[in-house]
C-alpha cells in the first residue's frame, strides 16, 4: 500500500506538471544564423517580447552552419513540449532537394506555428558592369556568355537558388561563386571581384545610396516602399519572377495543439506592436503573422517550388 501511494503521488506530480500553464520554465529559441544578422535581430526582438508576455526567460540559441540544418536537426530531436522553438526559414524548404542525406523532414518533424515575415532581394551589380536595368543585364549576359559571375552567401542558400531561378527564367548563363556567408560575398561584390548578387534591402540600400553598388530590380511582386525607384524584376524583363527570403516559427512534431496555438497567438500579438513593426519594416521585412494551417500550406508549396528550381539548375550541397 505504501508503494502504491507513493506511485500515485508521483503520478499526480507528473500530471500537475504536464497541466501547468505554458510556459512554466524558460524557453529556448533556436536561430540558425550567427549573431548580428537581420534574421538574428528579428528573432531577438521577438524573443524579448515573448519573454515579457510569458514572464519567463526566452534564451536565444544561435546555431549557424550547414545551411540551417544543424539547428533544424536539434529542434526535430527536442521534446515535443513547446520549450524549444525554432526560427524556420526558406533554406529549410530548399534542403530536401539539395542534400542527399538530411537529418530531418521539414514537413514530418515539425509543427508549424506561424510565418513571421518575408523580405525581398534586390538584384545589385558592381558599377563596372555596363548595365542599368534587368533588360540590359539579360542582353549583356547573352551577348557575353560566361563573363558574369554572381556571389551567394553559400552553396544551397537562398541567394544561390534565387539567382538560379533568375538564370532559368531569364535564359542567361551566370557563374556561381559561393562564399562563407553574406558578409564576405558583399565585400567581394563591392570590390568588383564578382559582378552581381541578390541582397536583402538592409544590406543593399546603403550600398546603393553611396554608389558602391547599382540596383537593377527587386524580387518581390510589387515595388518596395523602402526603394520605390527600384522596379520589380518581373516588370523589367522576367515576367512572373518572384523570390525572397522568409522565416517563421516551428516546434517539434507532436507538440500539444494547445501549446502551438498559444505560441502562435502570442507571436502574432507581438508582431502587431508598433515598435516591432517599425523595426522589422526598417529591416525590409513585411510582417505576416499567419495561422499555423496557413504556414503549413506555405511550407508545402515552397518545398515543391524549390525542388523544381534545384532540378533545373542541378545545384547540390553536401
Amino acid at each position: 500500500m505504501l508503494l502504491s501511494a507513493a506511485a500515485l503521488s508521483g503520478a499526480g506530480v507528473t500530471a500537475r506538471a504536464a497541466d501547468a500553464p505554458y510556459p512554466a520554465k524558460p524557453v529556448r529559441f533556436i536561430i540558425p544564423f550567427a549573431p548580428g544578422g537581420g534574421n538574428d535581430i528579428v528573432g531577438r526582438m521577438l524573443g524579448a517580447k515573448l519573454g515579457e508576455a510569458w514572464s519567463q526567460q526566452v534564451v536565444i540559441d544561435n546555431r549557424p552552419g550547414a545551411g540551417g540544418n544543424i539547428a533544424a536537426e536539434t529542434t526535430a530531436r527536442a521534446a515535443p513540449d513547446g520549450y524549444t522553438i525554432f526560427q524556420f526559414n526558406i533554406a529549410n524548404t530548399m534542403a530536401p532537394s539539395l542534400y542527399k542525406k538530411l537529418g530531418y523532414d521539414p514537413q514530418r518533424d515539425f509543427a508549424p506555428v506561424t510565418q513571421i515575415g518575408s523580405t525581398p532581394f534586390i538584384l545589385t551589380v558592381h558599377p563596372s558592369v555596363p548595365v542599368k536595368s534587368v533588360t540590359e543585364l539579360i542582353a549583356y549576359a547573352k551577348a557575353q556568355p560566361n563573363r558574369l559571375n554572381y556571389a551567394s552567401s553559400g552553396n544551397g542558400g537562398s541567394t544561390h537558388l534565387v539567382t538560379e531561378l533568375f538564370k532559368t527564367m531569364a535564359g542567361v548563363n551566370l557563374t556561381h561563386i559561393p562564399y562563407n556567408g553574406a558578409g564576405p560575398a558583399l565585400t567581394e561584390l563591392i570590390g568588383g571581384q564578382v559582378q552581381l548578387m541578390f541582397l536583402v534591402p538592409a544590406t543593399a540600400l546603403p550600398n546603393m545610396r553611396n554608389g558602391r553598388l547599382r540596383a537593377l530590380g527587386i524580387s518581390s511582386a510589387k515595388r518596395s516602399a523602402l526603394a520605390p525607384e527600384v522596379p520589380t524584376v518581373a516588370e523589367s524583363g522576367v515576367p512572373g519572377f518572384e523570390g525572397g527570403a522568409w522565416y517563421g516559427v516551428v516546434v517539434a512534431a507532436r507538440t500539444p495543439p494547445a501549446i502551438v496555438q498559444k505560441i502562435q497567438a502570442d507571436i502574432t500579438r507581438a508582431l502587431q506592436l508598433p515598435d516591432i513593426r517599425e523595426r522589422m519594416t526598417a529591416q525590409g521585412v513585411e510582417v505576416i503573422g499567419s495561422s499555423a494551417e496557413e504556414f503549413a500550406r506555405f511550407i508545402k508549396a515552397e518545398i515543391s517550388k524549390w525542388a523544381r528550381v534545384v532540378a533545373l539548375s542541378g545545384a547540390r550541397a553536401e
